[in-house]
């Protein structure tokens, strides 16, 4: 389908003030036209984050953008055009991607236009629901492990809450650079852990990791808080914490510096590049997304309030179109 025979009217989420998952509405909106190297995106599904309920409760993106805004970074879904100068893509073929981020992306909505370079081909033999689940979880796990860590072969790894969007997909990653995977977790998602290659597991709730935990190369942290300094003590010299959450005055620089290891705090980017190596992996079938959830867009607000409850197994994904 052409631009001239594209809808010029969509369905989108919006939001008209911060506040509760109740403030999302559907609304109608003029579908977006892509521009030069850009492509359109009919969206089938759309992954919910927890930058998508932060975004929302605060009520301002990180480029200052405030309501009304459309949330969601994660797309899965199909060309529908491709704007002058594109060479990748081409109307019919299924993409996935993370546009944008950390600005607005509107994956809440029927279409989407964005760099066509946010995107990659779409793994073969995923569906739309399961490739919405990859973009923002698996490039975090992908960029702290591999392009900031450095992760090789025989390291000691521990991935902090293993079970959750980025961590499950971490496990992976970790393992399939061949590392050894320490992940922590609740005793009842050892198991699922377990089957997606953990090594070690620890159930924070009765096991205190920075006691037992010694010669680690590489923490992935998605918690932040006390649970930074408390990760240091478990690394070995020359050992690198890498923190998903943004530092604040308690981040350990100073401390890890003076104990001859490393401490950064890693934003995730939008990456063609990573998202063709994350496809490789899945079609290997090294690569697994656990799909907790699954919402129609106009229960967005349900999908929020699930995802708020920090219980989550893997991922939670909105049904766009079917």
């Amino acid at each position: 389908m052409d631009q001239a025979t594209t809808p010029a009217i969509m369905r989108a989420l919006s939001q008209d003030a911060a506040g509760a998952p109740d403030v999302l509405k559907v609304i109608k909106a003029r579908r977006p036209v892509p521009g030069r190297g850009e492509i359109l995106v009919r969206v089938h599904a759309a992954g919910v984050n927890p930058a998508d309920w932060k975004i929302r409760e605060r009520g301002v993106f990180a480029n200052g953008a405030r309501p009304p805004f459309t949330l969601g970074f994660d797309v899965a879904g199909v060309v529908e055009a491709a704007g002058e100068g594109v060479t990748l893509f081409q109307a019919g073929d299924a993409v996935f991607g993370m546009p944008r981020f950390p600005h607005p992306a509107g994956a809440y909505a029927e279409y989407v236009a964005a760099p066509a370079r946010h995107f990659a081909p779409c793994p073969r033999g995923l569906t739309h629901i399961e490739a919405g689940a990859l973009p923002l979880a698996s490039l975090t796990a992908w960029q702290a492990l591999v392009d900031t860590a450095h992760v090789r072969p025989g390291q000691r790894v521990v991935i902090h809450a293993a079970a959750g969007g980025v961590g499950h997909l971490a496990v992976q990653i970790a393992k399939a650079r061949g590392a050894y995977v320490i992940g922590t977790a609740r005793a009842a998602k050892h198991e699922l852990l377990r089957s997606l290659g953990a090594d070690e597991l620890i159930d924070y709730r009765t096991q205190d990791f920075a006691e037992t935990l010694r010669d680690v190369d590489v923490v992935l942290d998605s918690l932040g808080g006390p649970n930074w300094a408390r990760s240091l003590r478990t690394l070995r010299p020359g050992g690198t914490l890498v923190s998903i959450v943004p530092p604040d005055d308690t981040f350990p620089a100073k401390e890890a510096e003076a104990a001859g290891v490393r401490a950064v705090f890693m934003l995730v980017e939008p990456d063609h590049a990573g998202l063709r190596e994350i496809a490789a992996l899945v079609e290997a079938g090294r690569l697994h997304v656990i799909v907790d959830e699954v919402f129609p867009l106009e229960e967005a607000d349900r999908a929020h309030a699930s995802g708020e409850t920090g219980r989550t197994t893997g991922k939670i994904v909105l049904s766009v179109t079917p």
